[in-house]
């Protein structure tokens, strides 16, 4: 028998002290502080053993609960960057996941797994209002959005065959990082990225787009596509999707969305959402405001043909055996991955334990945690918003006399008290050169109460960095 064999009864007991300490976990989390007490060096001595040549058994277990104390807890009081809480249920189905180790590359391969994930993508797609819409998951929003940039590339300006042609992508100047960075992948380079300016809610301009547009085609370049962001990762702004659908259709380009953020909001909000189904593409993380653990994102797309023409390239040993339309269906001929993890199994027993209707609530809770939030800066003379709150994101700093550049050193110190104090988590943003204190509501745990220590949270922070 192999040496890697675990006997069913020790698994029994692996799990069940493993499912204790996460229960634990769990049950802490309010009392926990919103970062943990450590430092790069003292996480290193504790975590960074020589690998045994000799197993350990079930000792090995005996270091989790350390690496739980030195992880940042999934609690009710961390608001910072864009982070879904972890839900439970999900996690439960993480575990069976791996025990399964079903590759999702193929009907041929995983059957089960391939029929629910086509399936709860289209029910996803049909509750966004995307109705028709195909996909497939996949890591993060920066796949998600390379991968509808190369479709957009190959229906645009094929590049599969003959290599990469010259062509301008249009995305407004508070663009996410993934998308200059899948700019460069994809052989378009970063410069061919142009950059449309905003109007006061940090929305991409219809008008300055179209100008763009104009222009370049004047200079002899090719326009390609144009990106979308629905919620804007430093301030949750919506660009407004049918106005730039209408520009898209004008000039016969592709429409990608980057909804990785906001866009699942349309479950609660729909109305804040409208031309989200102009899309050609959209990305979406449910890793964010589905509250799944990481990680999980997904691509849509409105025709699955072009998703073939990007990605469709297999070798002989892979191609499916028969003539069934659904059992030859192979996910890899319409992504960019071929090993793929059973990820719509967590997404997919989350939504039928709670139900759609919970997690529209859970996404209404956090839009109000963001007014709450607003308000509460507002009713406050130390401190001062600096963007609308449009989705969960509220961006605002201290007032402090002085030039920007100082201004901004303080809030900076301000923020590094804040999150050394443990109470909250907060992380930041750069507004026209103005340092933010960023406060981002994704999370099922928060209540009223957890927003309300934000802003005393912050004084008593300033109140330390001025003494």
């Amino acid at each position: 028998m192999s040496a890697l064999h675990v006997p069913p009864s020790d698994f029994r007991t692996l799990t069940a002290r493993v499912s204790s300490l996460a229960s634990d976990l769990l049950e802490s989390l309010a009392a926990r502080p919103a970062y943990p007490r450590t430092t790069g060096a003292a996480a290193a001595r504790a975590l960074e053993a020589p690998l045994p040549e000799a197993g350990l058994g079930a000792s090995a277990l005996d270091h989790l609960a350390e690496v739980i104390t030195l992880s940042r807890p999934p609690g009710p009081r961390f608001f910072g960057y864009v982070l879904g809480s972890g839900e439970p249920v999900a996690a439960v189905a993480d575990l069976l996941v791996s025990v399964l180790n079903q590759n999702v590359t193929a009907w041929r391969s995983a059957p089960a797994a391939v029929t629910l994930e086509r399936h709860l993508v289209r029910a996803l797609a049909a509750a966004l209002g995307c109705d028709g819409f195909a996909g497939s998951f996949c890591g993060g929003g920066s796949m998600a959005n390379l991968m509808g940039l190369a479709m957009a590339r190959e229906a645009r300006l094929p590049a599969n065959e003959w290599g990469v042609r010259p062509g301008v992508v249009y995305a407004s100047s508070e663009v996410h990082m993934s998308i200059p960075k899948a700019m460069a992948l994809l052989g378009l380079g970063r410069d061919s990225l142009r950059l449309v300016g905003t109007d006061d809610g940090y929305r991409m301009s219809p008008g300055l787009l179209r100008a763009a547009l104009l222009a370049d085609r004047d200079a002899g370049r090719t326009p390609l596509a144009v990106v979308a962001t629905a919620g804007t990762v430093n301030t949750g702004s919506i660009d407004p999707l049918t106005d730039i659908a209408t520009v898209c259709r004008e000039h016969g380009l592709w429409l990608h969305v980057d909804g990785a953020y906001g866009a699942l909001a349309a479950l609660a909000v729909p109305e804040l959402f409208a031309g989200l189904s102009a899309a050609d593409s959209l990305s979406l993380d449910p890793h964010k405001w589905l509250y799944q653990p990481l990680d999980c994102s997904l691509l849509l797309y409105r025709d699955a043909a072009a998703a073939r023409t990007a990605f469709s390239y297999s070798g002989d040993y892979a191609k499916p055996l028969g003539g069934d339309p659904l059992e030859a269906f192979a996910f890899f001929d319409e992504s960019l991955e071929l090993s793929r993890r059973f990820r719509a199994l967590k997404v997919w027993l989350s939504l039928r334990y709670h139900g759609l209707g919970a997690f529209r609530g859970a996404i209404r809770a956090d839009l109000e945690h963001a007014q709450q939030l607003a308000r509460e800066v507002s009713r406050s003379p130390a401190l001062e918003l600096l963007a609308p709150v449009t989705l969960s994101a509220v961006c605002f700093r201290w007032r402090h006399e002085g030039a920007t550049e100082n201004v901004n050193r303080v809030n900076a110190a301000i923020l590094a008290r804040v999150i050394e104090r443990g109470r909250v988590y907060l992380s930041n943003a750069t507004l026209e050169g103005r340092f933010a204190l960023r406060a981002c509501f994704v999370n099922h745990r928060t209540t009223d109460a957890d927003v309300g220590e934000i802003v005393p949270e912050v004084l008593a922070a300033a109140e330390e960095v001025a003494r």
